[in-house]
């Protein structure tokens, strides 16, 4: 039953012993969890090994291409800015899974795989449009991210192949979202090793400097590698789940039958009406993206411009950025969001999945239903300190000669890195303590992020439009961007986050209602 409004501060006392210990209960599939996949230590191990292959691949494709033509480094950067356009989709939707599909509490099993199928079906048909508009695009999206003095027609045809990326992330995007709410991480594990094993194969036997063959290794190779085993990947992680899921919902049906068929809910078809469940959140996760990633490529287009040992140096610190940083971040961002997800749908199942204002909240619940982001915090700071020592130190230079295959590149990446390495600190922190809004509240998700893009990132990008920046000079524009939103960014996560837990603490939260 749900409680009457006056009465919802006394459901939430009564909860808050049982709303912290979620993912120790039995959902409303009556099914216990029976592997570590549920449980945060497990699904972490499973997120880094999922996160940690393709980051390494990536990094051994920038090699071949530096032993091929160094020159060409510039351009593979295409490949992540393709990527960034996708991510306006592949943010949507599948962050609503979190909030949506998440929420095992107040949701069958059928329920949750009738969202996943829609929410993949739906991203697959995005994705497609949108890679279509890309290979239409294609000459003019060259012209604004590659540096002019890279060969254009080598350009083209490398944005022409990779614009079908934008197809395999949404697909992969959407499946790895949904089955880590699902509590089966070992799916996006499935997706990065078939990924990384065909690509470090492939890539060794065609374009490697040992290669297999008299012929010469191209970067319009490695593009058509990269797309290939993205495609596979992407394909053969959609078919392992639906192939584990089928089943194990096929011999779930055989005792849960009846309670389904009451709740008519024993089809796991895509439906408008899951769909219309999925935008609520989505949309607000779509805005988001869509205004943050606008910005980023607005000033990813100004650094291009600074000319190509600028702009290869650029994408050098982005390896280095999402090869080694980002992994551990992801890693425990993607675990953090899962549990997070699953508390609060307990907590809300708990008081009521209708109840709008929950009434005053004990600390204990709200403790409870952050532990997971908490430990994720805790964990990040005790990996990325030590890392961006070591990196500022000794690692930033030596992997960017490496990488880009030149001092000049490597001397200017190291700049770059020294200079900002300690933001990443704070964005470790900020990563995590963000899941809490958006497995929970994902509207104030998105008015944080506005927030910090309106009133910090927009000002400096107009600034670094209007001032008359060169390659000399650029990075301290550039550095106070980048490496000044991420401190923008914490502050203001801090604030929002503080005043979430005030708004529960004295009952003044009014919650969101995204059910069926």
């Amino acid at each position: 039953m749900v409680p009457h409004e006056e009465e919802d501060g006394g459901a939430v006392s009564r909860s808050a012993s049982r709303s912290h210990e979620t993912d120790r209960e039995t959902s409303r599939d009556g099914k216990r969890p029976r592997s570590l996949r549920t449980h945060y230590p497990g699904a972490l191990l499973f997120n880094i090994a999922a996160f940690t292959l393709p980051a390494l691949v990536g990094t051994l494709s920038k090699l071949w291409v530096a032993s091929i033509d160094s020159s060409l480094v510039a351009t593979t950067d295409v490949y992540t800015y393709i990527g960034v356009i996708a991510e306006v989709l592949n943010e949507g939707l599948p962050r609503a899974a979190w909030n949506i599909i998440g929420d095992k509490s107040s949701r069958t099993l059928s329920q949750r795989l009738v969202l996943t199928h829609t929410l993949i079906l739906f991203q697959s048909v995005l994705g497609l449009i949108m890679s279509l508009g890309l290979l239409g695009g294609a000459r003019t999206f060259a012209r604004g991210f590659v540096p002019g003095d890279v060969l254009r027609d080598v350009s083209l045809t490398y944005v022409r192949i990779s614009a079908f990326s934008a197809l395999s992330s949404a697909v992969e995007t959407a499946v790895a979202a949904a089955t880590r709410a699902l509590d089966q991480p070992d799916v996006p594990l499935v997706i990065s090793m078939v990924k990384s094993a065909a690509n470090i194969v492939l890539e060794m036997l065609l374009i490697s400097w040992f290669h297999v063959g008299s012929h010469q290794p191209s970067i319009t190779m490695q593009a058509a590698i990269q797309l290939a085993c993205n495609m596979t990947a992407a394909f053969v992680g959609l078919a392992y789940f639906l192939w584990t899921t089928s089943w194990k919902h096929h011999q779930g049906r055989k005792r849960h039958d009846d309670h389904d068929r009451d709740h008519g809910t024993t089809s796991t078809t895509p439906s408008l009406k899951a769909l219309s469940v999925l935008l609520r959140p989505g949309l607000l996760m779509l805005a988001e993206s869509a205004v943050r990633n606008a910005f980023y490529l607005w000033l990813v287009s100004n650094i291009v411009s600074m000319g190509e040992t600028y702009a290869t140096a650029w994408g050098v610190f982005n390896t280095i950025r999402w090869g080694l940083v980002m992994v551990p971040v992801q890693s425990l961002e993607a675990t953090a969001l899962a549990f997070v997800g699953h508390r609060w749908g307990a907590w809300r199942r708990d008081i009521g999945t209708g109840t709008r204002r929950p009434g005053r909240t004990p600390y204990k619940a709200i403790l409870g239903i952050t532990k997971p982001a908490l430990i994720s915090l805790g964990l990040a700071l005790l990996v990325e300190i030590p890392l961006a020592i070591f990196l500022s130190l000794w690692g930033a230079r030596s992997f960017a000669r490496y990488l880009g295959g030149s001092d000049e590149v490597a001397d200017v990446t190291a700049y770059m890195w020294r200079t900002i390495d300690w933001c990443y600190i704070f964005y470790a922190a900020s990563t995590q303590l963000a899941t809490v809004l958006l497995a929970t509240r994902p509207r104030w998700y998105l008015y944080q992020s506005l927030v910090s893009n309106l009133l910090y990132v927009l000002p400096w990008a107009i600034v670094c439009q209007v001032k008359e920046l060169d390659a000399s000079n650029a990075w301290t524009y550039h550095s106070l961007v980048f490496g000044g939103s991420l401190v923008f960014s914490l502050v203001d996560i801090l604030v929002v986050d503080a005043i979430w837990v005030w708004t529960l603490m004295t009952g003044r939260a009014r919650l969101e209602a995204f059910r069926e």
